[in-house]
């Protein structure tokens, strides 16, 4: 019985991209060699770093790949730096005079000048290493091809020549290299009339724009960093292959090269080393073993059930990118260069796995969330810590194809997400539906900066809520739905257009209490609530607090909010302070005599909360965020907050109190002992404009001719003491809160007043 050798590879890890997809080339070239290496082969992550378990020990690893090794056909005869085309002759001297070209060289229309691409293919052609021969095979047969289309140089980028080639390709090509084809471009269905084959080519993040970044051609530098490895003396090579595998140092273990997008920090140019700037350069075995690892990640065409549109490539755990969650982040990562649009998710796992069952994950290769496919970089860190990925998976390492450096793509690790359960992100189930037509909307061209904004910091604090579970996260996506929901409100005309409309974005409602359930403990949470839950009849109709926000009309029936129309005077959200906003929106209900019974029960604020309102020591700012959001709650499956109004009422503020008196809750008609007072809005009026001396004196006189005995003749107090005591009055406050503040603030019973 063979014996099973665990090695860790300290050369592969999960960041860059370089290093993990290495980790699944040695993987798959081992397992896959059943002659001279392990099909039982497997490997799993341990502490940032592969480790490999097979029958083969170090020495015997090292030789496998030094001399039993058969490299894959790696070829993109697509591109014009594939070493298929040479490159057009031009002369320097006029072949008439002999005399110096001065400027641009005259072209001669005939190709013949060689390029490093074309001569490395004629280097393994000549080549008598047998492990090139099927390497060998797939070049004839792909230079076959091209004589027969009588190409001599490369295709246009889009057109029926390049989609012919690759259909005859797929054809004509060995297994091997279909596989990497599958890699690098898939065949969709095309509605361009002028296209042959009905199909057309769409490419990967993963290997660029077809298996070339920029003017770099993948397979190109492939086939120079195998002719290096095999050239080069034994000693050498076997340096680079111990320095990639196990991360040793040894000297002059990296020669000129690019490694491209998935090592950027190798890419040379500024900053990139202890002097001004860095050469480009590469261990010729890193880059060899991370695009053998690439064939793990084949796309395929998708087409979601029912829909007409055109097929699009699905690319395992690839999803659009979302500029956000990392300190260069910007909406412009999510619009940039067509080659830059995703985002891949790199799965990390502790249990040791064969290539078979990686290649059925990676097969798959699709995140769930919420019975859905995940869309959108901050759909898929919902679906990872929802469990709506394959199980066995312990972390995803996310990263990011995105254009920095001019137009260069780099493949820049992102932030890492364990895959556990958070409780608190299945709250994002009530907002799914609506944030998916938020995100549509607010990325189209004609979304204000604001609405994109919003989104941004709102995508952010989704992404920071599953990196780490918490209340204080989940209050910080709390307060980011409110501000979205305000961002709507400013840009009313936007929204109510016919392109908005269209896609049914409504003003967002319906949240379940359950978010309230993790933040009881802050002031301004318990206030926002109390304000929030408030509804009265006004005008004989429902007028929640919302409907001083923003421009919405309320349905009783279903609880549903749609955008006013007509619009209505009863908004007097704006950005004055708190104090300013509230007193006007009490205003507005005091002139149009707000009577009649609760439809629910309110969340009533204790007096120590409205006290420290008054005394200025909440935070407003907070104070008006959570308002935004507590007022997305469904209020009627809430009855109360917590049970503050069941402790000892502490003393009421005095002139809060006298006002408060003046201004009752309409429930407080049916408390034994509070006679009815008359609203007069001349008091409110003088305390919002910080007259508080003289809101105090006419209060007196109002409780004292509604039969009171109020416990004092006068109350010196003016500014912005009085401006916040005008506030105050708006949050709705308990019965047993209402009659302490009667005991504290008259004489005695009211009816020996008018003795």
């Amino acid at each position: 019985m063979s014996t099973t050798h665990t090695l860790t590879l300290a050369g592969c890890a999960p960041v860059p991209l370089a290093h993990y997809l290495k980790a699944f080339g040695i993987l798959r070239l081992l397992s896959e060699d059943k002659k001279h290496g392990d099909p039982y082969a497997r490997g799993r992550w341990h502490r940032d770093r592969f480790e490999l378990s097979s029958t083969l020990d170090r020495e015997a690893l090292i030789t496998f790949f030094l001399e039993k090794y058969v490299p894959t056909p790696f070829l993109s005869p697509w591109n014009a730096g594939s070493g298929f085309y040479y490159q057009e002759e031009k002369l320097g001297k006029d072949p008439k005079t002999g005399e110096k070209i001065v400027g641009k060289k005259i072209k001669t229309g005939v190709r013949n000048q060689g390029t490093a691409a074309t001569k490395v293919i004629a280097r393994i052609l000549a080549s008598d290493q047998s492990r090139l021969k099927p390497y060998q095979e797939a070049i004839q047969t792909t230079k076959t091809i091209l004589a027969s289309k009588g190409l001599t140089s490369a295709p246009e980028t889009t057109g029926a020549d390049k989609d012919e080639l690759l259909m005859m390709l797929r054809s004509h090509w060995p297994d091997s290299a279909v596989r990497w084809l599958d890699c690098v471009a898939v065949l969709t269905a095309s509605r361009d009339a002028k296209s042959s084959t009905g199909l057309r080519p769409s490419y990967t993040s993963l290997l660029g724009s077809g298996a070339n970044d920029g003017n770099a051609d993948f397979t190109s530098n492939f086939m120079q960093r195998i002719i290096k490895i095999m050239e080069a003396p034994l000693e050498d090579s076997t340096r680079w292959l111990a320095a990639s595998l196990f991360g040793e140092n040894y000297s002059k273990t990296r020669v000129k090269g690019l490694a491209g997008q998935f090592a950027p920090g190798t890419a040379g140019g500024p900053n990139s080393t202890s002097g001004f700037t860095g050469k480009f350069s590469v261990n010729p075995w890193d880059f060899v073993l991370l695009i053998e690892g690439a064939l793990f990640f084949a796309a395929t065409a998708v087409r979601q059930h029912g829909s007409t549109q055109d097929g699009s490539v699905a690319c395992p755990f690839c999803v659009s990118v979302t500029g956000v969650g990392y300190a260069s982040s910007s909406t412009q990562d999510e619009i940039a260069d067509k080659s830059a649009t995703e985002e891949m998710w790199l799965p990390l796992w502790s249990s040791f796995c064969s290539t078979n069952e990686l290649m059925t994950v990676f097969g798959e290769g699709r995140a769930q969330v919420r019975g859905r496919n995940a869309r959108t970089g901050v759909d898929f860190a919902q679906a990872v810590v929802s469990l709506g990925v394959d199980r066995g998976i312990d972390e995803f390492q996310r990263v990011g194809f995105l254009v920095r450096n001019g137009k260069s793509v780099f493949a820049t690790p992102l932030t890492r997400v364990a895959a556990r359960r958070g409780i608190g992100v299945d709250l994002l189930s009530d907002v799914d539906d609506w944030l998916n037509r938020f995100r549509r909307a607010a990325t189209k061209d004609t979304a204000p900066l604001s609405v994109r904004r919003a989104l941004s910091a709102l995508d952010s604090r989704i992404l920071d809520l599953c990196v780490s579970h918490s209340d204080d996260r989940l209050m910080r996506v709390f307060t980011g739905l409110g501000r979205c929901e305000a961002a709507l409100s400013r840009s009313l005309r936007w929204v109510t257009s016919q392109e908005i409309q269209k896609s049914g974005l409504r003003p967002l409602s319906g949240l379940r209490p359950a978010w309230l359930d993790h933040g009881q403990q802050c002031v301004e949470f318990r206030l926002a609530a109390s304000l929030a839950s408030l509804i009265g009849r006004l005008d004989n109709k429902a007028l929640p607090m919302r409907c001083h926000l923003e421009q919405v009309s309320y349905q009783p029936k279903n609880h549903r909010y749609d955008w006013a129309d007509p619009q209505t005077n009863d908004v007097q959200w704006n950005e004055s302070s708190l104090p300013d906003v509230l007193n006007a929106i009490l205003a507005r209900r005091l002139i149009k005599n707000e009577e009649g019974p609760k439809l629910w029960r309110e969340v009533w604020s204790s007096l120590n909360d409205i006290k420290s309102f008054i005394e200025s020591k909440t935070d407003d700012q907070l104070l008006s965020d959570l308002l935004w959001s507590m007022s997305l709650i469904n209020w009627r499956e809430r009855t109360e907050l917590n049970s503050s109004t069941k402790e000892p009422q502490p003393v009421a503020p005095t002139l809060y109190g006298l006002l408060k008196l003046c201004f009752p809750p309409v429930q407080s008609a049916q408390i034994d002992g509070i006679l009815p007072v008359p609203v007069v809005p001349a008091i409110h009026r003088h305390a919002a404009q910080g007259n508080g001396d003289q809101a105090a004196t006419m209060a007196i006189r109002r409780l004292r001719a509604s039969g009171y005995q109020p416990a004092l003749r006068s109350l010196p107090v003016r500014g912005d003491y009085a401006h916040r005591t005008a506030a105050a009055l708006l949050f709705p406050i308990s019965d047993q809160t209402l009659t302490s503040i009667h005991k504290q603030t008259t004489r005695s019973d009211p009816a020996s007043a008018n003795a």
